[in-house]
């Protein structure tokens, strides 16, 4: 490593977002802070500051990349822990409007690990930095900033349980990375720079997870069954194999309808999907523990690529900017592309400017946005404008579906687009669209009779 850009920084929030982003700025920074309210050292199991850890949370083949960039082997290390490696069209059964895809082995492996075990690797690795230091167990009162409020130079934070008073942290670089309900739009607000822009989507998402030692094999030479819920079939669920032989069952529904959280209920609502295999195999099954609710009424995007100024020796990242639809898993992709490109910055020498590394920022999360905010706006019931293009971009992807029921390589560029690895425009290649306009033509065609 090079000489250092910087004494100090200062991450809020100890979130897998946070983890990336130290372990970016460990090679810029002679110091490296993360402040949390929770006890983050060691830990292994859910946290009472992420309690979505009880659900699935994933990353896409492109953040998967990511993380094995910034951490060589970690890969390896998770499969040596128990978890299986699954490929996004090739071991992962997918089920859309009730017909399942044509699989292939496509390269677009990530590992099946549960939130809070994956966590706790890339906290492990995080820890071996000797410039990292965590501040378990306090709260994040608010920013410092310069006389004329152009410049963040520190956070003010306290520790939590106890008497003890304001400790504020001299900063030359301070990142939001406490996720949704993070207080930056009150901060920037009050230091005169406006208010944020925010778009979003009413889905009315509710999911509910449980945990299974299955008596059966639905899986066969698969990792995952994941059904996607639909306009005709507004019901889904993601079922797969995960750490230490145990499955994990999240299945949720949209527009208010949720899951139930008793057992029974639950076990119900599974019997009304569109791939029988995942009930018959739960119903007879231990289950480790009680379905856990967790409802998403809006997805949520912050526009602070938008603003015309920006306090320099700030940056957000994560769910702080964005937090689209959890079913399509991109969140904390979202989180690594972001770190790398903080990383970026760092092996250049020089600490980025906030505006343009927020605007960076944007720029990553657009396509993932477009891509679920279409989906999202399939749904009638959700509110939101419907440009000719989108209703274009949503009859295209229909037949784009279609075809996958039969054809493996639009699978395969299919999932690599939802996989964050290719940019959607991929699929707009003229041999693949007439590829796609060819099979769904055919299809349609059999189905009419």
């Amino acid at each position: 490593m090079g000489a250092k850009i910087g004494n100090r920084a200062v991450l809020l929030g100890g979130s897998i977002a946070a983890l990336f982003a130290a372990r970016a700025l460990a090679e810029g920074y002679e110091e490296v802070v993360l402040v949390d309210r929770d006890e983050l050292v060691g830990v292994r199991e859910v946290r009472r500051g992420a309690p979505q850890g009880r659900h699935i949370n994933g990353l896409l083949a492109r953040g998967s990349r990511a993380m094995e960039e910034m951490f060589p082997e970690i890969t390896a290390e998770l499969v040596r822990d128990g978890c299986p490696l699954t490929d996004l069209a090739g071991t992962v059964r997918w089920y859309f409007n009730g017909v399942p895809l044509q699989q292939t082995r496509a390269g677009l492996t990530n590992v099946a690990a549960r939130r809070p075990l994956m966590e706790a690797h890339v906290r492990e690795r995080v820890q071996a930095y000797e410039n990292v230091t965590f501040m378990e167990k306090h709260d994040v009162l608010g920013l410092v900033t310069n006389d004329d409020n152009s410049r963040v130079i520190g956070a003010r934070v306290q520790p939590r349980d106890t008497e003890g008073e304001e400790i504020v942290l001299d900063a030359d670089l301070v990142i939001d990375a406490t996720g949704r309900g993070s207080r930056s739009p009150v901060w920037l607000t009050e230091l005169g720079y406006g208010r944020v822009q925010e778009d979003g989507a009413k889905i009315g998402l509710g999911y509910a997870s449980r945990h299974y030692v299955l008596k059966s094999d639905p899986f066969g030479k698969d990792h995952s069954i994941i059904v996607v819920a639909s306009p005709d079939r507004p019901r889904g669920a993601i079922f797969t194999k995960t750490d230490h032989g145990t499955v994990e069952l999240t299945t949720y529904g949209i527009l208010g309808d949720h899951p139930p959280t008793d057992p029974e209920g639950f076990t119900a609502f599974v019997k009304t999907l569109a791939a029988p295999e995942i009930y018959e195999s739960i119903v007879d099954a231990k289950a480790i523990d009680d379905p856990a609710l967790y409802k998403f009424p809006t997805t949520l995007r912050r526009r602070y690529e938008k603003f015309n100024r920006f306090p320099e020796g700030f940056l957000i990242i994560g769910d702080a900017v964005c937090t689209p639809n959890p079913v399509f898993a991109q969140a904390q992709t979202l989180a690594a592309l972001e770190a790398l490109a903080l990383l970026k910055h760092m092996r250049s020498g020089k600490a980025p400017s906030s505006l343009e590394f927020m605007r960076e920022v944007g720029q990553i999360i657009d396509p993932a946005w477009e891509m679920t905010r279409g989906i999202d706006l399939s749904f009638p019931g959700v509110e939101g404008e419907r440009s000719r293009k989108l209703k274009m971009m949503q009859a295209y992807m229909t037949r784009v579906i279609i075809a996958a029921t039969q054809d493996a390589t639009v699978t395969e560029a299919f999932m690599r687009a939802a996989g964050l690895v290719d940019q959607p425009q991929a699929l707009m290649k003229p041999g693949l669209m007439m590829r796609v306009m060819r099979t769904s033509n055919r299809v349609l065609a059999a189905a009419k009779g």
